[in-house]
């Protein structure tokens, strides 16, 4: 079994900064990405970032050049920097880890909790 714990959401005024945190433990083989997702109020929940296994990032274009995604070396634990926050940044924040309990096997996916940001003055 996979677990996800989140940290680091909170609230922030309008262009300030917060950083995620999320990190996976159990059976795991092989982590074929991390990322994170996004749903406020009322909409679907969105791709923020992702890292793939490799080191290969995408952004959602709402986000390009504010927030960053990067991981620790074995990529267990996934961070996402977010700088120039807005009040459209408001949401739930959850994390996604994409990974397999055994070679040849099937991709699992597994969400975290959520964290919630709320951008507000």
């Amino acid at each position: 079994q996979v677990q996800l714990v989140e940290s680091g959401g909170g609230l922030v005024q309008p262009g300030g900064s917060l950083r995620l945190a999320c990190t996976v433990s159990g059976s795991i083989f092989r982590i074929n990405a991390m990322g994170w997702y996004r749903q406020a109020p009322g909409k679907q929940r969105e791709l923020v970032a992702i890292v793939r296994n490799g080191g290969f990032t995408t952004y959602a274009e709402s986000v390009q050049g504010r927030f960053t995604i990067n991981t620790d070396n074995d990529m267990r634990t996934v961070y996402l920097q977010m700088n120039s926050l807005k009040s459209d940044d408001t949401a739930v924040y959850y994390c996604n880890a994409a990974t397999q309990s055994r070679a040849f096997t099937a991709v699992s996916a597994t969400w975290g909790q959520g964290t919630q940001v709320t951008v507000s003055s």
